[in-house]
């Protein structure tokens, strides 16, 4: 058995706001989440100012969340989020293995007097529409190329990965995390959070189960070159279902099957579900945002 890779992680979010803050929420997603091939050896979040409750549990798809109150004016926010993760291999998966789309889409037909297994229902969830990702016949026919007939349902996945990283042009200017998806495939570019939306949105209108899955990537830096500090980003990419083989990860973004070089922080329905920060303020008015993650291997 390979030895894990294990990385140190830096999230560092901080709010400068341009009048007092009197009262705030805020809810994270920064704790990695345990999955049988990641672990969070430690976790630490540095607070300022420190918040007046704080509350550690588990949203609804079992991700790890954080809530936080503050009720004294502040004119800033630092939430600094270091951990160490350690990352196994993922197995080798044969996808061709997998039974035809059509199949795994008549499993979430409703039948009468039929009963779903546990994981199929538990996956059910993850077939609908959510705030970000909806579903159109427009996304079907973009992905129909992908599935033909009797086509294994995880080679058609992967195959529509490859369309999209193809066809469509990273630009970090070409849209906002509220653009509809129907912009997206029509302007062809984007960033991650796009990518994967539109590519959960095409497994969707086909009715297959796909979900959004946020957290690291660990970039590369030129031979020779300094890792630059807080150089990296959040990362998304998705995860299909079928039940012969569970859930399997895609990165439309760089056309792989996520591995060692991915840490996974939380799943949900789309990037609504998994922001890794979010709340409410009373107060504030404009505000400036600075957002810096580090992904470093530790053996570095």
């Amino acid at each position: 058995m390979s030895l894990p890779f294990t990385y140190a992680v830096t999230h560092a979010t901080k709010y400068t706001y341009e009048d007092a803050v009197s009262r705030s929420q805020q809810l994270l997603h920064l704790v990695p989440r345990a999955n049988p091939r990641q672990r969070c050896v430690e976790h630490a979040l540095a607070i300022e100012p420190a918040p007046s409750r704080r509350s550690d549990r588990e949203d609804c798809f079992g991700n790890p969340v954080i809530l936080l109150e503050f009720d004294r004016p502040h004119r800033a926010l630092s939430i600094t989020s270091t951990m160490r993760v350690e990352v196994d291999a993922r197995a080798v998966v044969d996808l061709a293995a997998s039974p035809s789309w059509e199949d795994v889409a008549a499993l979430f037909d409703y039948r009468a007097l039929r009963a779903m297994d546990a994981a199929t229902l538990a996956a059910s969830r993850y077939r609908f529409e959510s705030v970000y990702v909806r579903i159109k016949s427009a996304l079907a026919e973009y992905a129909r190329e992908c599935f033909a007939p009797c086509t294994p349902m995880m080679v058609g996945v992967r195959a529509l990965m490859k369309k999209i990283h193809r066809e469509f042009r990273f630009d970090p200017d070409a849209t906002l995390i509220a653009t509809p998806l129907l912009e997206v495939l029509a302007k062809k570019r984007g960033v991650c959070q796009d990518f994967a939306h539109l590519m959960i949105g095409c497994l969707r209108s086909l009715g297959l189960s796909a979900r959004y899955v946020s957290g690291y990537l660990l970039t590369r830096t030129p031979p020779g070159k300094p890792r630059l500090v807080g150089a990296d980003a959040s990362h998304a990419w998705i995860s299909a279902y079928c039940p012969e083989l569970g859930w399997i990860d895609f990165d439309p973004t760089n056309n792989v099957l996520p591995d060692t070089q991915h840490i996974t922080i939380a799943w949900g329905r789309d990037f609504s579900d998994v922001s890794p920060q979010r709340g409410a303020i009373l107060g504030g008015g404009e505000h400036d945002l600075d957002v810096g993650v580090t992904v470093m291997p530790v053996a570095d």
